[in-house]
């Protein structure tokens, strides 16, 4: 049993410390200071080797504390949730407790009437569950698993079918959720079969995705290390020519090996990590101000870059639920004006059908349930009074309605006015398929039971009676509807007749219930944003960002809330492509129409981008039989999807490879555990919760709310610049002592050790710490940073600024052995020659030339704030 178990546990093993100092300091930089360290000591430059030792001890630090954090953090949150005891029934013996660590695939397992955290995939067996699947999901929206049926007693053809998790997920109890509630009946257990443990359960491939992300590739990174070796091989001609001129000169041996030695530390600085990490440093302090904490500072430069990012939409881009906004009433085919309320008598329609056709359910007292459901319930101003209780049977499960609240200062409620039972096996739940749910109801009093339905209008008007019960006018009246972003749910009812007794309309199918039903009209449902989720989304377009959404929400809804937060303009067009995958010997297809109109077309070629702005909407299903199967059509799909609804977890993660594979930069803002392996794999993940999204996520927002994107992507841009500078600068200032030195090495001279100690303390310490505080912009404007230092315009700003820095240098060098008063070594000779006007010049020159550079290479606008506002950067010039 343990065997079969240890393949697939979920355990976080955190990495000791000195696995991670390993892994942080074998990287070129550090190697080269590593070096220099040593060259330093032996030649007795000691004050060298502990300035370098200390700030690179420093970010190490820094560095292992953030990652050490982030480990632990995992660790305990898998720990928290994968261990529990449990009650399993096994053959031959009585049911006992165990811990969920010795459960393996097969085992019955218990679930208790107060429910549990389920510590594995399980399926349940005997009676129903009321399940809150949000972090799988991303919505809390508590969902009802049932039984799974006997194929061979209860589905008839259906023998040879086998259990598959997407097929039955309604029976299925996924690992990470949170069983709120169970019922059975005739006194059985709720009983569940274990299918999945550890790391192949939907939770183990979400923590897998955490902790084993494909790395994210920077090209800024990648040019720096080819930049590197450029300066490693301008070292290797030095390092010849010195060892070939003092050769020639006649110098000793030991003078050789330390000169040809230390002309390769100073063409390649090995205080180039410490002074790149400062521009990080200021900008993850900048970013802390503002209430955005990082636990991967070296992301802060990728977030410069983004050019696309990925909003979560419930919790994130919209307050959680829905609200209701009116009704749309027909009557005699003719549509009624749309009222804000129903201020029908109690006696109305729609008023029954709001407070029967639902799925929720009362848990301790408190009713429960999609929040749709919820706001029509409560909308009516009635009262469920009846809960369902564990063990009692479905035929006595009823709903009494009070009537509305009244009174003057005090309110009261009335007597009971109706006693409505909801039909046991009629209540059909909302089927994405069908787009569409239904129950039968019998009101005490009434010989006649009622059919209630609901769903997608062109679900629900395709099963109505003959067109005349729809009003001629129902499809304008739905696309206004839908242009002003609202989400629309067509109402109907039917009048069973007298010959279905209650004993008879329990084993009648779906499809006999939902046909020849009356049209009632439409409720309509508003989605509010967050107040600041148009103006940032605006400031995102304005600066030529791309916004996407990725939710795990029905598509109806996320199309209306794209539309009103400004995502998709009023008049660009919405194409939904639905894939379907190969069934029964036919090839997999994509089915496009269009969102608004309701119109077909044949294929995406037809809409030409010329004429009108285009975006692509779809499910999570079909996206992933186009991933599987329509290749040739991702990159199309990815350069205009806008809307991803119905997105799993691992699904989410798959777009975000996909866009990266079209060279985006993507970013991803979310709140949720389902939106993790998003989070990390983006090259900029931001999580509005310090729940779950957190510990995956590099970035994590104190404030719910998506201004932090803008504001991330400001100091991104500001700290990337920075690099960009101070990389330039600490290149130009190992070439202008590089070549200083050689010039000097070319009459047996040097700089002294006071010198050297001068330039690096007191002029480029100085000047890397003060060049980096510009702070970022206020405005968020559409130019883009370079992505790397291999640029042509980069590439002619360096070697130009080279070009001046060597022609002023060798000026002076030649032209001071050119005046009047000079004669060679008319100074006093000393050890190392270094008292001579050669050296004198040098120095001058090239300590002004590091200022002149500094000044050339601190950009400012449209990234970062004027240099001439950096105050001490302006003092220590």
């Amino acid at each position: 049993r343990k065997l079969l178990y240890g393949v697939n546990e979920i355990r976080v093993k955190v990495p000791s410390v000195f696995k991670l100092l390993i892994k942080e300091v074998l990287n070129p930089f550090y190697i080269f200071q590593l070096f220099s360290v040593i060259l330093w000591c032996t030649n007795e430059y000691y004050y060298y080797a502990v300035a370098i030792v200390v700030m690179s001890v420093l970010s190490i630090v820094s560095s292992l504390y953030s990652i050490r954090k982030h480990y632990v953090t995992l660790h305990d949150m898998v720990a928290a949730h994968s261990i529990v005891r449990v009650t399993v029934c096994r053959p031959y013996s009585e049911s006992g407790e165990i811990f969920s660590t010795d459960l393996v695939p097969g085992d019955i397992i218990v679930i208790p009437l107060n429910g549990l955290v389920m510590p594995c995939d399980a399926v349940l067996i005997n009676g129903t569950c009321i399940v809150n699947e949000s972090m799988l999901t991303g919505e809390s929206v508590p969902v009802t698993k049932t039984n799974l049926p006997n194929p061979s007693v209860e589905i008839k053809g259906a023998g040879n079918e086998l259990y598959n998790p997407e097929t039955h997920k309604r029976h299925t109890l996924f690992c990470g959720t949170t069983v709120i509630q169970t019922r059975f009946y005739t006194g059985e257990l709720v009983k569940a079969i274990v299918v999945r443990t550890g790391f192949s359960t939907t939770k183990g491939q979400l923590v897998r995705s955490i902790l084993y992300p494909k790395p994210t590739d920077f090209k800024l990174y990648r040019d720096a290390c080819l930049f590197l070796l450029c300066l490693v091989a301008v070292a290797a001609i030095g390092f010849i020519y010195t060892i070939v001129n003092n050769i020639l000169n006649e110098v000793g041996v030991k003078e050789i090996i330390v000169e040809s030695l230390d002309i390769i530390t100073i063409t390649v600085p090995p205080a180039l990590p410490a002074a790149m990490t400062v521009g990080i440093v200021y900008a993850q302090e900048r970013l802390k101000k503002i209430g955005i904490f990082s636990i991967s500072p070296q992301r802060i430069n990728i977030c410069g870059q983004l050019n696309l990012v990925c909003f979560d939409k419930t919790g994130t881009l919209t307050e959680d639920g829905l609200d209701l906004w009116g009704i749309q009433r027909v009557e005699n085919s003719c549509e009624v004006p749309p009222i804000p309320f129903p201020h029908a008598n109690h006696d109305s329609e729609v008023v029954l059908f709001m407070a029967t056709c639902h799925s929720l359910t009362k848990i301790d007292g408190v009713l429960s349930g999609d929040p749709l459901d919820l706001k029509m319930f409560e909308a009516i101003g009635w009262i469920n009074q009846v809960s369902a209780t564990c063990g009692s049977r479905p035929e006595s499960q009823t709903i009494k309605l009070m009537s509305p609240k009244k009174g003057g200062g005090r309110e009261r409620i009335l007597n009971p006015v109706f006693e409505i039972i909801i039909v046991p096996c009629c209540s059909f739940p909302f089927s994405s398929a069908l787009q569409r749910m239904s129950v039968v109801t019998k009101v005490l009093w009434d010989k006649k039971m009622d059919a209630y339905m609901k769903g997608a209008p062109e679900a629900i008007t395709s099963l109505c009676k003959p067109e005349t019960e729809v009003p001629a006018d129902f499809e304008k009246v739905l696309e206004d509807y839908t242009r002003q972003g609202f989400r629309v749910i067509a109402l109907a009812h039917r009048k069973l007749e007298s010959k279905l007794t209650w004993h008879k309309v329990q084993n009648v199918s779906r499809d006999t219930i939902e046909n020849n039903m009356d049209f009632m009209g439409l409720i309509i449902m508003q989605n509010k944003l967050k107040r600041e989720t148009p103006a940032v989304l605006a400031d995102l377009h304005k600066a030529d960002i791309r916004t996407v959404m990725v939710t795990g929400d029905n598509m109806l809804t996320a199309l209306s809330v794209a539309r009103d937060c400004g995502m998709i303009l009023p008049q660009d067009k919405v194409i939904v492509a639905e894939a379907l995958p190969p069934k029964d010997g036919k090839v997999a297809k994509i089915n496009w129409h269009y969102a608004d109109t309701l119109t077909l077309c044949s294929n995406s070629s037809e809409i030409d981008p010329e004429v009108t702005r285009y975006h692509f909407a779809m499910n999570g299903k079909s996206f992933s039989v186009i991933l599987e199967h329509f290749q040739d059509l991702v990159p199309k799909l990815m350069l205009h999807g806008t809307v991803f609804a119905r997105m799993a977890p691992d699904q989410k993660t798959q777009l975000i490879e996909a866009l990266q594979k079209v060279d985006y930069y993507v970013g991803m803002c979310g709140d949720g555990a389902n939106d993790c392996g998003a989070l990390k794999r983006a090259h900029g993940g931001i999580s509005l919760s310090e729940l779950e999204a957190s510990v995956a996520s590099p970035f994590t927002s104190k404030t719910p709310s998506i201004s932090c994107v803008p504001n991330l992507i400001r100091e991104g841009r500001a700290a990337l610049i920075t690099s960009f500078c101070v990389f330039k600068f600490m290149a130009l200032y190992s070439i202008i002592q590089y070549f200083s030195v050689i010039l000097l090495y070319s009459i047996l001279s040097n700089l002294g050790d006071f010198q050297f100690l001068f330039i690096d303390l007191a002029i480029i310490l100085v000047v890397v710490f003060t060049m980096s505080l510009n702070p970022a912009c206020k405005e968020l404007v559409a130019q883009k940073p370079p992505s790397g230092l291999i640029s042509g315009t980069l590439l002619f700003s360096v070697l130009s600024q080279i070009i001046i820095c060597i022609g002023f240098q060798s000026v002076g060098f030649f032209w001071v052995r050119q005046q009047p008063w000079y004669f060679p070594n008319e100074t006093e000779p000393d050890e190392h020659n270094i008292q001579n006007y050669e050296n004198t010049t040098l120095f001058f020159i090239s300590s002004f030339q590091y200022i002149i550079v500094a000044v050339a290479l601190s950009k400012g606008k449209p990234f970062r704030q004027p240099s001439y506002k950096n105050c001490k950067f302006g003092i220590d010039l």
